[in-house]
């Protein structure tokens, strides 16, 4: 994700309150993604206890990217389905090989990333539908994790977030790792929670070094997963060697 076209709009956009409504954008359908997100959070809810906090550091208006880590399949469902606006997933091109799959997760606003290719048009499209005022998802690691714990970030997002000035909200999502570890075929009902923690502003990290910005995202990151796993839910619980 690091290769930004040179001549993409920087102009700012800017971030609205919190407390202000939010209009879903257009290329999604408002009463299939608010339907389907009921049914997302009822599912999660009945087979992994599904538990979100943190919801209100998420800016109701305004450009927002959601920086995740990545345990499994079930990250970006269950992270969307708690973030109370629509939001866009950037996802893998291989995931849209399938027509029907393709279908239904462009419905929710997934952009494919091309990143054995050209990822040039992945990143476009990322960039305008966040200076159009867009929350978009995304997961910096690049992969799922092996081991449940995190890995490195890659640092394309910062391009993302500098150019449109969004609001940088750092995700932890645990447990996902143990209901559907890369090696298993299936998932199995366990306990996942998501937390949504401390947002960075433009105004924090407009003249941050790359290498800050990287870092100190990963750092929020962490520091979410941490708070997670020490909550009695988790406290007992070691990633599993998947």
């Amino acid at each position: 994700m690091s290769q930004i076209p040179s001549n993409a709009n920087t102009k700012a956009n800017r971030v609205g309150t919190a407390g202000a409504p939010h209009r879903p954008p257009k290329y999604v359908n408002r009463c299939w993604y608010e339907f389907s997100t009921l049914v997302v959070r009822a599912v999660a809810k009945l087979c992994f206890g599904i538990r979100y906090t943190g919801c209100e550091a998420i800016p109701r208006t305004g450009p927002v990217l959601i920086v995740a880590n990545h345990q499994s399949h079930l990250d970006p469902p269950l992270i969307g389905a708690g973030v109370p606006r629509t939001i866009s997933y950037l996802a893998r091109q291989t995931l849209f090989r399938s027509r029907f799959f393709a279908t239904l997760i462009r419905s929710y606003g997934a952009i494919p990333l091309d990143l054995e290719g050209n990822p040039l048009p992945g990143i476009k499209e990322s960039l305008r539908r966040l200076k159009a005022g867009d929350a978009l998802l995304i997961f910096p690691e690049g992969t799922r994790t092996p081991h449940g714990d995190l890995q490195p970030f890659e640092r394309g997002f910062t391009a993302l977030a500098k150019r449109t000035q969004a609001v940088i909200v750092p995700a932890a999502i645990e447990g996902a790792y143990q209901a559907w570890p890369r090696r298993r075929r299936f998932p199995r009902p366990g306990r996942v929670q998501v937390h949504f923690g401390r947002p960075l502003t433009p105004d924090e990290y407009r003249e941050w070094p790359e290498e800050r910005l990287v870092a100190e995202t990963e750092a929020r990151v962490r520091e979410a997963i941490n708070l997670l796993r020490s909550r009695s839910a988790f406290r007992s619980r070691r990633p599993e060697q998947g």
